[in-house]
């Protein structure tokens, strides 16, 4: 008999908290204090942010990774259950350090100060054939940060494959800034979400359209975002259940909106992207609905707390 499926999505991901101060943040050494304007203890990491995204349009997300048995493990893991993503399979290291980012946020700029702690853990041999099996689609983020999970994730997206699921991948930014290990990723990647800055780094290309065509020769479906101007895409993709090949780039654009904070945008923009996917909506439909989603959560502080529903998002989507 065939194992039920019980997750829309499955997240394989990095558990990190976000300590957002905004306002001043430009530090002054020499033991100088300085007052900001706010301060918020929020939900972090990319993987973590699209699970919430994913779950909160109402899909069935579940989310494996590993933190500690410590404050902000305990935050992250307490924040996920209430936004309704599945944390049963979630590792949790007892006198080891969550990952937490200290996030200086400065009008449209921000810099950000991570302490990795157990960011990097998470493994491909955590991740059995058996949750796979009662999994429709895999997700990936933080491909950089997650160095452990990097060597065995050809590995990975074949057995995923070979069970049915669907993948994402989102490789985020590289600190290092060499893009090494992409490339081999891609063949096995059905939807690759960077944005324009990651999609010309990883091609060395000047012209987003271009750094698209070459990318989708390589992985199924390419789809960039491009921030306040939207998002393009370009490759093969399953409108209304069919497998097409598209000859043309597609757009989208975003929705005006009065912006507090950006931090996450691009992994709820990834969530509204998966969830037409998997519903195997037409591809300017799904990609209308991302921007929406990555607009809207720009509207709070924090990565997650202006994430839309699905109906809040589809007042602005048509068709």
């Amino acid at each position: 008999m065939e194992p039920e499926t019980r997750f829309d999505i499955l997240v394989a991901g990095e558990v990190n908290v976000d300590l957002i101060l905004t306002g001043d943040v430009i530090p002054a050494f020499n033991q100088v204090e300085k007052l900001v304007d706010n301060a918020a203890l929020t939900i972090g990491s990319s993987s973590a942010i699209f699970a919430c995204g994913a779950a909160r349009l109402g899909l069935k997300v579940a989310f494996i990774g590993v933190c500690g048995d410590d404050v902000f493990g305990k935050f992250m893991l307490d924040e996920m259950s209430k936004r309704n993503v599945d944390i049963g399979n979630v590792i949790i290291r007892p006198n080891e350090t969550t990952g937490f980012s200290v996030i200086l946020n400065q009008n449209s700029d921000r810099a950000i100060l991570t302490y990795s702690g157990l960011i990097a853990e998470l493994q491909a041999v955590h991740i059995s054939d058996n949750l796979l099996r009662v999994s429709k689609h895999l997700h990936v983020a933080s491909y950089f940060l997650q160095t452990k999970l990097q060597p065995d994730l050809p590995n990975l997206f074949d057995r995923a494959h070979s069970l049915g699921l669907t993948i994402s991948l989102d490789t985020n930014y590289d600190p290092s800034e060499q893009w090494l290990g992409v490339d081999e990723l891609l063949s096995g990647t059905d939807v690759f979400l960077p944005n324009q800055t990651e999609a010309l780094c990883v091609t060395q290309l000047s012209d987003v359209e271009t750094a698209a065509r070459q990318l989708a020769e390589k992985v199924k479906l390419v789809v960039v975002k491009l921030g306040a101007n939207g998002a393009l895409a370009y490759g093969s993709h399953r409108p209304e259940g069919e497998g097409v090949g598209m000859r043309e780039i597609v757009r989208a654009t975003s929705i005006p909106v009065s912006v507090v904070d950006t931090i996450g945008a691009g992994d709820s923009f990834d969530a509204g992207f998966i969830y037409g996917y998997l519903n195997n909506w037409q591809i300017q439909k799904s990609l209308r609905l991302a921007c929406v989603c990555g607009a809207m959560s720009t509207q709070q502080a924090g990565g997650t707390n202006g994430q839309p529903t699905f109906e809040e998002a589809m007042k602005y989507v048509s068709g």
